[in-house]
């Protein structure tokens, strides 16, 4: 950690807030991570937030090729420095937020996405590949502890959510190790988690993954209410075609949303579709 500090204070470095920046230097750490993240020579990676270059560098020696994004352009003469003599890193210096993904995805061809990732922009961007990357092979993504805990929670839990659920359709999820805050610099006020997604080709195969969203997003809007009253409530339906749709996919009257597993969602969706009140 001294080093990085000392790189940092070399050029003048000062943190942002806004960008939410702690930095991870552990070089053990980082190796296992990229281990986690079951990267190898053949790989492409795509970093998001190349931070100091710690984690860039411990990726660079493992895959084949890493494309990273720093949003933080005073960053610059510190990345020249601690990613010097490498040579198969690309550095993009801008928002990833506001990149092309699918272009990125074809210059990228299959790929993994590796980072520490801002907590302030966590859910978004792990969304954004669930939701539309195409060529994503799975995520390793250091996040805020409790919000791994969603992305990997159990129905019926307090943490299981429609991000869960959401995941689900493209991926398995899971908490692969946990990190302190004192192997930050500067240290945060939570701790961590790394979580590892795999995304698999038809992991829950639906006839429409916008009506399965769709029906997530219902679920989960009020978690008191029976999921017949979510029905009702999002798609206008009668109590009697509520229960009807509920029946054909095998779901008892009376249940939450959130003691469901994703495939019940998934059974459902499909039955909107067939009743075309989705599509």
């Amino acid at each position: 950690m001294t080093e990085i500090r000392e790189v940092l204070a070399r050029h003048g470095f000062g943190f942002k807030k806004q960008y939410g920046q702690n930095f991870l230097t552990d070089v053990n750490l980082l190796r296992a991570i990229v281990g986690d993240a079951g990267v190898d020579g053949t790989a492409a990676v795509l970093e998001i937030g190349a931070g100091a270059g710690a984690l860039t560098r411990a990726l660079a020696e493992r895959a084949k090729r890493v494309v990273s994004f720093e949003i933080d352009r005073s960053l610059r003469p510190v990345l020249e420095e601690t990613l010097a003599g490498v040579q198969n890193v690309e550095l993009v210096f801008g928002d990833f937020a506001r990149c092309d993904l699918a272009a990125l995805e074809e210059r990228l061809g299959r790929y993994f996405v590796v980072a520490n990732l801002p907590y302030y922009i966590t859910t978004p961007i792990v969304m954004r590949f669930v939701e539309h990357a195409r060529l994503c092979a799975g995520m390793c993504v250091m996040v805020q502890e409790e919000v791994a805990a969603r992305f990997a929670a159990r129905p019926g839990t307090p943490d299981y959510g429609a991000v869960t659920a959401a995941i689900a359709l493209r991926g398995r999820c899971e908490i692969v190790r946990k990190v302190p805050r004192t192997m930050f610099f500067p240290r945060p006020n939570v701790d961590s988690a790394v979580v590892r997604i795999v995304f698999e080709e038809d992991r829950l195969p639906v006839l429409s993954q916008s009506a399965y969203r769709a029906v997530v997003r219902a679920a989960f809007s009020a978690r008191r209410k029976t999921l017949e009253n979510d029905l009702m409530s999002a798609f206008s339906l009668p109590r009697a075609s509520a229960r009807e749709l509920l029946l054909a996919a095998g779901i008892a009257e009376g249940v939450r949303g959130e003691t469901l597993p994703p495939e019940s969602f998934a059974r459902l969706a499909d039955e909107l579709v067939r009743n075309k009140i989705l599509s």
